[in-house]
């Protein structure tokens, strides 16, 4: 049987939301890898997939008419694949408003917090100020997700949704940028929590092999 969907990514914080809740909803996929260190997600090819030149990009060729979708921006791709198959996405009510909630969090707040502190931390010759100041805007926002989990075991509720792999996505990668989760017992709580979850695992080890 042919694999209709299928993934271009390489082994990064967005990347891997997308396996992840592949692998959390049970569907078959196809991991292309996109060589970012030699610069494949800038070529012609791939810019006709994504104009931004940036992964993930799913593309889904199980659509009937046209034939394929597809979709770059991984918040993007996660509400596809939620309301493709009904699952980690509210079909209705406070509880869909919530999860809609955190992915907006995530793409003003909590993701462009992380970025910095990367770009700031690859340098050669980090500022100090520089530094104190990425690290400050992401434990800013990781204490509103501290709060904001103090109070339920996921973070739009009590059940887990496309919301808690957005997040995962970058918090994922916390130590590698010298951020730390110390100072906020509940988000490690979940961190520890998602990190063990069969989908999750199997779909790290999948994205990180696209580096090697």
């Amino acid at each position: 049987m042919t694999t209709t969907l299928e993934v271009h990514a390489f082994a990064t914080p967005n990347s891997i939301k997308v396996p992840i809740a592949l692998e959390e909803m049970g569907l078959d996929y196809r991991l292309v890898p996109v060589n970012l260190r030699e610069g494949e997600q800038k070529t012609d090819a791939f810019k006709a997939m994504n104009p931004n030149a940036k992964v993930p990009v799913l593309i889904d060729r199980s659509v009937p008419g046209d034939g394929a979708v597809t979709l770059g921006e991984s918040a993007a791709i996660l509400v596809y694949l939620a309301e493709k198959t009904g699952h980690l996405l509210p079909k209705e009510g406070p509880e869909r408003g919530k999860v809609f909630e955190q992915l907006f969090f995530h793409a003003s707040g909590l993701s462009p917090a992380f970025l910095q502190l990367f770009l700031v931390a690859i340098q050669t010759s980090p500022q100090p100020e520089a530094k104190a100041r990425a690290l400050a805007e992401v434990d800013r926002t990781l204490g509103v997700l501290n709060q904001v989990l103090e109070h339920h075991p996921y973070v739009a509720g009590v059940e887990y949704s496309i919301a808690d792999i957005a997040h995962f996505g970058w918090i994922w990668r916390h130590q590698a940028i010298g951020a730390t989760l110390d100072e906020f017992p509940f988000v490690s709580r979940w961190f520890e929590e998602i990190s063990t979850r069969p989908a999750v695992v199997t779909a790290i080890a999948k994205t990180t092999a696209l580096a090697r």
